[in-house]
């Protein structure tokens, strides 16, 4: 049976265990072998720890929430991001517009609208990850020879978009500052895409940023062409 392997937090030299089991319940934390730090110092710390390093983009807590953790909740994580983001193009669409009738035809339109603007999240952020593994995919496969999976990196790319459950807290509680919000949190969206990305490829940091300004890019792209799109179609996408 092959043998799990992690990595070590502070090097990202690989690793066949993160501590060693003596009897009467006695854990050892492995050292590395090459820095001769602990491999996962982590392992010991409280969760709230590891958010609060996570969110501080530190390369460590990334390191043991991307290879040394079993965390698959990155699908749920996406859905829930993307509710988030729909939740506040809606909202931003009718304001503080409210039916006398919550029964009537307006309320169900309403909540078609919000679909399709879950839809247009989506396609977004199908735009900026595709582009970004493809571009992985092209300067780390091909042109450098490289050995890359993508799978772990949407992983990755996924997990990274946390920030964007802030959103909600943004509407509710700074409606009058919302530009200034919804582009901080934007930007930390994007930080935290670059330092996932560096930490799966142990790459620099350029690559990284040239990665996310190109998904970035692709991502305006998309949602440049939904709104040049023809009003029938528009009518489709937001019902």
């Amino acid at each position: 049976m092959e043998k799990e392997v992690f990595r070590c937090v502070e090097c990202n030299e690989k690793a066949t265990e993160l501590h060693r089991d003596y009897s009467n319940g006695i854990l050892k934390i492995t050292i590395c072998e090459s820095c001769q730090k602990p491999v996962d110092k982590y392992i010991e710390y409280d969760p709230v720890i590891i958010l609060i390093d996570a969110i501080l983009c530190k390369t460590q807590a990334f390191r043991h929430i991307l290879f040394n953790t079993s965390l698959n909740i990155h699908w749920k994580l996406c859905v829930f991001c993307l509710l988030c983001e729909a939740y506040l193009r809606w909202s931003l669409l009718h304001g503080s517009e409210q039916s006398s009738d919550p029964a009537d035809i307006i309320r169900y339109t309403k909540e078609w609208e919000f679909y399709g603007m879950f839809g247009l999240a989506a396609l977004e952020l199908s735009a900026f990850c595709g582009s970004v593994l493809w571009f992985l995919w092209v300067w780390v496969g091909c042109i450098q020879g490289g050995a890359i999976e993508l799978s772990l990196l949407l992983k990755a790319l996924l997990l990274s978009c946390y920030g964007k459950v802030l959103l909600i807290p943004a509407v509710i509680w700074e409606h009058d500052y919302s530009p200034l919000c919804l582009g901080l949190i934007k930007l930390f969206v994007l930080t935290s895409n670059s330092q996932a990305i560096r930490v799966i490829l142990n790459s620099s940091r350029r690559l990284s940023l040239m990665a996310v300004c190109l998904g970035l890019l692709s991502e305006t792209c998309a949602a440049q062409a939904c709104k040049k799109l023809p009003s029938s179609v528009q009518d489709m996408l937001t019902f």
